[in-house]
């Protein structure tokens, strides 16, 4: 019998890699192994064994045993009270420990909703009431100060009486608000205000549940960051309240056409309403709202006596309601109303200093200087002239624009007509500097001669003009210079030419400005000294960009001013020589406090004297034109102005401390800027367009 050795088996190399591992290493954690002892290690599980048989039987206790024992029927599978508790402490604490975590990651957002912060910009009459506004919102914020207590708390207490002693959220309303929208798939429940503050300026309007637990865990944290009354101010600012208005100021104004700090109690709980749904509660919109605003009006007010906010005595005061405005005063731009909107708001940011993007952003208030009613008249009168010429030339009155601007003599804008509709005429016809004076201009000529007088011969002094200086009326009279003859680059004598080529002999300087004789005057600007007339006229208001070369042409209104410029100046003659740059803004405000403005200070232009002299020929050449349109008594001063090449036809007077200016021209706007020959457009001498349109702007004379 042999024995069978077994051959020897492969070395299993895993387990020896195992092996190996388990050796001890010298590595820190043999190190600890090694110095705690095989007996520490007993005692530890023996401890922790003992202490797990101790607990066992309470653990048990929670377990469910289903069927129950000891118990029979349906009740073998309920849940046992001990259960129910185990189960309501472990929801509890996960519950707190996640809104814990919750409320700690959560922050309050850096950047507020577009609609939080944009505000709209408006402008007023000169006498306060609303013109226009600009802006996608309507909205203006106010400082809380400026807003009245009867206000704060008429809105307080029909949203949130509680709002200064609650935490920022209402647990009643989020439970109401999840109790909804699980059982019956609505989202509505009761926010407090900073909950409403929160959602109107950090998040969006969506009513889904992960918007409202962000809503509470953001007020929660900005209750804890931020002022009651800095957050009740910042909800006043942006709430809605219909009418396309954000902010208690702009809902004042759109409903009874007040600032809020001029609103009462009655008006206040209006308002207040209004938070609960405009469309529900305007009371302008139908029968049904009406009866529904009423209700919550009376509730709102018994609830201020209720609360101590408003005295019985006073509450008996506020029995009738309050009936809003039909519509909103707030009235967006359009036709005529833009183009003062763009002088007004050009001015605004000059002289207030203000950014392109500051002004972009709005919350300013522009209180311009233009006449609602001097406004209301001007565009009337220039409607009924457009209406005429589209009957009579059709083809004409396509091309046909009528500028005109009354300014007062301390410098503010009255009215200006800007087109027939900045959107579908951008083209300011009051404020353009592209067709020439024409014999308007003459009163600067004979200005200049009478403030510097006139030198006639080289080296010799200057001769004092007067307005009984003769100079010569005859048509085609060559202009000469103290040195002879004057001379185009033709080689040419230079020679002036009156209307229809009429002489008219020797006569006064008055006289010729009455009756509007051209020859004499091109002869004064020579002897005054082209450099002189030309400092007259802007010295008077004419912008040095609109001054024509200083060739003897300028004298006859070869500058091409605005009807703005050329109504300013004509008011520095009325203003006793005193001249003050034309401007549209009286003043700004930003959300209710002053902007500070650069405002135009008045200057001497020429003497007054000189402008009396001036002032006596133009009442002169009015009584001479039209001596029937003004009583007798009554300081009415004007003068047309025509061309050489019939292209512009002007009527420039003042009256009653007021000066108008009116252009009629023609001009094909799609083609170029070059004017058009007025083809009889303006009318006639005698029944001219422009003076038509003066006279009706400046009604009644006298």
């Amino acid at each position: 019998m042999q024995l069978k050795v077994p051959p020897p088996q492969p070395t299993d190399q895993t387990m020896a890699l195992r092996i190996l591992r388990l050796k001890p290493s010298g590595g820190r954690a043999d190190r600890r192994k090694a110095a705690r002892p095989p007996s520490a290690r007993v005692r530890a599980g023996t401890s922790l064994a003992a202490l797990g048989a101790r607990l066992t039987p309470y653990v048990r206790r929670f377990r469910p045993r289903y069927p129950r024992p000891g118990r029979a029927d349906w009740r073998r599978w309920i849940p046992s009270g001990r259960q129910w508790l185990g189960a309501t402490v472990a929801g509890v604490s996960l519950t707190g420990l996640f809104l814990t975590v919750a409320y700690a990651v959560t922050d309050v957002p850096r950047n507020l909703n577009a609609y939080a912060t944009q505000q709209d910009n408006v402008y007023f009459w000169s006498d306060g009431t609303p013109m226009a506004r600009t802006g996608w919102v309507q909205r203006q914020a106010m400082p809380l100060k400026d807003i009245p207590e009867d206000v704060r708390w008429a809105v307080l207490l029909a949203e949130n009486e509680s709002f200064y002693s609650d935490p920022g959220v209402s647990l009643t309303g989020l439970t109401r608000a999840l109790w909804r929208t699980v059982g019956q798939g609505d989202t509505q429940g009761g926010s407090t205000i900073t909950q409403q503050y929160v959602k109107n300026v950090y998040l969006n309007q969506n009513q889904t549940l992960s918007r409202k637990f962000t809503e509470a865990m953001i007020s929660l944290k900005l209750d804890n960051q931020m002022s009651k009354d800095t957050i009740l101010e910042g909800y006043l600012n942006t709430s809605w309240f219909g009418r396309g208005t954000y902010g208690i100021q702009r809902a004042a104004q759109a409903y009874y056409g007040k600032d809020v700090n001029e609103l009462d109690a009655g008006q206040a709980a209006f308002l207040a309403s209004l938070l609960k749904g405009a469309g529900l509660y305007d009371s302008t919109l139908s029968a049904a709202n009406h009866k529904r605003a009423v209700e919550r009006w009376n509730w709102i007010l018994d609830r201020m006596v209720k609360y101590g906010k408003l005295s019985a005595s006073e509450r008996a005061t506020y029995r009738t309601f309050p009936e809003p405005l039909k519509r909103n005063p707030l009235w967006d731009t359009g036709e005529q109303s833009d183009y003062l909107v763009e002088l007004a708001s050009q001015y605004a940011q000059k002289a207030g200093h203000i950014s392109a993007r500051q002004f972009d952003l709005g919350g300013y208030q522009i209180y311009t200087t233009f006449d609602r009613k001097r406004e209301a008249a001007l565009d009337a009168v220039v409607a009924k002239e457009r209406d005429k010429a589209r009957e009579s030339d059709p083809k004409a009155k396509a091309t046909a624009h009528y500028g005109a601007a009354s300014v007062a003599d301390d410098g503010r804008i009255l009215a200006v007509h800007g087109g027939p509709d900045h959107r579908k005429q951008g083209y300011n016809e009051s404020n353009s500097t592209t067709v020439a004076a024409g014999s308007a201009f003459l009163p600067f000529v004979y200005a200049a001669g009478l403030e510097h007088g006139a030198l006639k011969e080289r080296d010799a002094p200057r001769e004092p003009v007067t307005p009984q200086s003769l100079y010569d009326g005859d048509d085609a009279v060559p202009v000469t210079t103290p040195e002879g003859p004057y001379w185009d680059r033709n080689g040419k004598k230079v020679a002036a030419h009156n209307d229809g080529r009429t002489s008219w002999g020797r006569l006064t300087l008055r006289e010729a400005l009455a009756k509007s004789v051209n020859t004499p005057f091109m002869q004064l600007g020579m002897d005054a000294g082209l450099d002189k007339v030309k400092q007259t006229a802007q010295a008077a208001g004419l912008l040095a960009t609109s001054m024509g070369p200083q060739v003897p042409a300028l004298s006859l209104g070869s500058s091409t001013p605005s009807a703005i410029r050329m109504a300013s100046g004509y008011a520095t003659f009325d203003a006793a020589g005193r001249h003050t740059e034309p401007y549209s803004v009286s003043r700004v405000t930003k959300n209710g406090s002053a902007v500070r403005l650069a405002r135009p200070d008045s200057r001497r232009a020429f003497g007054a004297r000189v402008a009396e002299n001036v002032t006596q020929a133009l009442t002169d050449a009015f009584r001479t034109a039209h001596p029937d349109a003004a009583p007798a008594g009554a300081a009415v001063a004007g003068k047309a102005g025509t061309t050489a090449d019939d292209t512009a036809s002007w009527y420039v007077g003042s009256a009653r401390a007021v000066s108008t200016a009116v252009v009629v021209y023609r001009m094909d706007l799609a083609k170029s800027l070059e004017p058009l020959p007025l083809d009889g457009l303006a009318g006639t001498a005698d029944d001219s367009v422009p003076y038509t349109i003066w006279a009706g702007a400046m009604s009644p004379l006298g």
